[in-house]
């Protein structure tokens, strides 16, 4: 897949070429022409924030995490907040109350 790095014709920066525009008539919507990279942490309306002084490290956050973005600290695990979606998985899993969720401020 191309990146389209300019600002023509309504393509922007970040959006990927699916296939050549030039084929589609211009009396046709262009809907899915265009791939839009979106990370699911930018659709969240809450973050996992982790209680470092309650975490012991145990790993269970990481296990139940269904996307995957709990990254390991020296003494702590936190979330990824790039693809973190907000689910509250780990805080709902988590043995030891080191995870609580709060609001996503814009």
């Amino acid at each position: 897949m191309e990146k389209n790095t300019e600002r023509t014709e309504g393509k922007y920066k970040g959006h990927y070429k699916m296939f050549d525009g030039s084929t589609v008539p211009n009396d046709i919507c262009p809907i899915a022409t265009d791939l839009i990279v979106m990370k699911t942490g930018e659709w969240r309306s809450e973050q996992p924030m982790v209680l470092r002084s309650k975490c012991v490290k145990c790993g269970t956050c990481w296990a139940f995490c269904p996307v995957q973005c709990i990254v390991e600290k020296p003494t702590w695990f936190e979330a990824d907040l790039a693809t973190c979606k907000g689910c509250g998985i780990c805080a709902a899993e988590c043995p030891h109350q080191a995870i609580i969720m709060v609001e996503e401020k814009e």
